[in-house]
């Protein structure tokens, strides 16, 4: 999976593609309408971040490249490609239990925290992509 070199775009399948952890300084772009809401990014080399109306949405350490990024009431679903390894954290709903499923299988249950916030590692090689779903229980 190549990084998404516009930062932002939307996708004909009505998902959103977002991160190009290839750049070495941070670049952002904001003011991006899609689907009624309004979503900024910031990413580079070392972090991906996505806003949604001005709250927090999906943030990687290092950055990431996520394309296909779909969420609806009960799960989020995307694929993620970094650099190697990565940990994101999504806001989600807060107090809850959610099943993640990495590649297809799953990686257990876990817990949003009082804000909502989930963070999975994800183990990549460079360049590698792999398929993340997380369903609410």
């Amino acid at each position: 999976m190549a990084a998404v070199k516009e930062l932002l775009r939307a996708e004909n399948d009505g998902t959103l593609s977002f991160g190009d952890y290839t750049l070495t300084s941070k670049t952002k772009k904001d003011n991006y309408e899609f689907d009624g809401d309004i979503y900024k990014v910031k990413t580079f080399a070392e972090i991906t971040k996505l806003e949604k109306n001005g709250m927090f949405v999906y943030e990687s350490v290092p950055g990431s490249a996520v394309e296909n990024y779909r969420e609806t009431e009960t799960e989020v679903e995307f694929a993620v490609s970094a650099k190697g390894d990565v940990q994101f954290t999504l806001e989600l709903e807060p107090e809850s239990e959610y099943e993640v499923f990495i590649g297809g299988e799953s990686a257990g249950r876990m817990s949003t925290n009082l804000s909502g916030k989930l963070s999975v590692s994800v183990e990549l090689a460079a360049d590698e992509n792999v398929q993340v779903k997380v369903v609410k229980c």
